[in-house]
């Protein structure tokens, strides 16, 4: 979690005031003061999220709209998706790039309207992504960043017929659709989709109307409010990566196994920063590998921690790594050298100065319950 030098200095969500009053325990998270758990605690939060529906305050992230004469061409000359032919009512996921084909931020970007291009990216580094996007498409786009919305994710099995009890329009959507919909007596941007594997959908609203909309949601007894520290391990069990983590500016979405993000026409006429580097990836391999390990003995391996052959050799590093409640075992999201990223080869982790075995296995760790059309 993000360093933040003093209390004073913390944002707040529309949501923080229905966070304390439900007994929340609140940390430091990207510049804002964010809740980590409720009463509840963190292994039952995500259980719940799994078994039911849990409702997120997400409203840290950056939402933004990007309008001109084709803001879905101008996109383009940051992405490396084809974005010109992205439907109404859809929305894709990408990365934002440096010069050097490094991920500067992942995020969605979609089209639930007619006014231009909606686009979320995460709360530590919006202020830099609409800085870079700014003047990268300057003469291009205006972008209007969209301060005065909050944004709720309510996920898990039991999500949608919760959501659509309030807002019925949702029901005809699938994973990855985007819609402007009416609901809760205010105007929603919302998406089915969500960072915990599960189905769900994300929700921005105008902030005076949050604490309502999530009181509301609450209300519903298939519902529980759910803090970073179990989004944080549904993220990880579903094998999704973590910017400032998992991803950084020196990390290529190929070796960041992202390529599905990756427009092949494009790279091939080097349309794109970076895309040089990324067609030589793409055609030669990376140095690197963004694994998922499964940790067979020992203490769940953290951050930080180094990855060893079967020799012994130090190879790589976990960027993301503790206990999954529904394998009730450790796992982690790591980078190693191509020739040992292939599922079933057996590694280790260096937990407190000893080697625990691990097995690289395929992601996610628990299947994705997303639904397409």
């Amino acid at each position: 979690m993000a360093e933040t030098p003093t209390d004073a200095a913390l944002k707040v969500t529309p949501l923080h005031a229905a966070h304390i009053a439900a007994g929340a325990r609140m940390v430091p998270f990207a510049g804002y003061d964010m809740p980590v758990q409720y009463p509840l605690g963190v292994l039952q939060e995500h259980l719940w999220t799994r078994e039911h529906a849990g409702l997120f305050d997400v409203s840290h992230m950056g939402q933004a709209r990007l309008r001109g004469a084709d803001p879905l061409a101008a996109f383009e000359a940051v992405t490396p998706g084809a974005f010109r032919g992205l439907k109404p009512g859809r929305q894709k996921y990408s990365v934002l790039l440096n010069a050097q084909g490094g991920i500067v931020d992942d995020l969605m970007a979609g089209r639930p309207d007619d006014d231009g291009l909606f686009v979320v990216v995460n709360g530590a580094c919006k202020d830099n992504d609409f800085a870079v996007m700014a003047q990268a498409l300057a003469g291009q786009v205006e972008i209007e960043r969209l301060e005065d919305r909050a944004l709720l994710a309510i996920q898990g099995p039991e999500a949608a017929a919760v959501f659509q009890a309030h807002v019925p329009a949702a029901a005809g959507m699938a994973f990855m659709d985007a819609r402007a919909l009416s609901g809760f007596g205010v105007d929603l941007l919302v998406s089915r989709t969500g960072y915990t594997g599960e189905d769900g959908y994300e929700i921005s609203i105008p902030a005076h109307a949050a604490e309502a909309v999530w009181n509301t949601l609450l209300s519903d007894p298939r519902v529980k409010p759910i803090g970073l520290g179990a989004r944080d391990s549904l993220r990880l069990e579903a094998g999704l990566p973590l910017y400032g983590h998992d991803l950084d500016e020196t990390v290529s979405p190929i070796e960041g196994d992202l390529g599905f993000c990756v427009s092949k026409k494009r790279t091939e006429a080097l349309a794109y920063p970076g895309a040089a580097r990324i067609a030589r990836e793409m055609a030669q391999g990376p140095a690197r590998d963004r694994v998922a390990l499964r940790v067979l003995e020992g203490a769940p391996a953290r951050e930080g921690a180094q990855i060893a052959d079967a020799s012994g050799a130090l190879i790589g590093v976990v960027t993301s790594g503790g206990f999954s409640p529904c394998l009730k075992g450790g796992i982690a999201l790591g980078f190693v050298p191509p020739a040992h990223a292939s599922p079933g080869t057996r590694l280790a982790v260096i937990v407190r100065g000893k080697p625990q075995p691990c097995d690289v296995v395929t992601s996610p760790f628990v299947p994705h319950r997303y639904v397409r059309k």
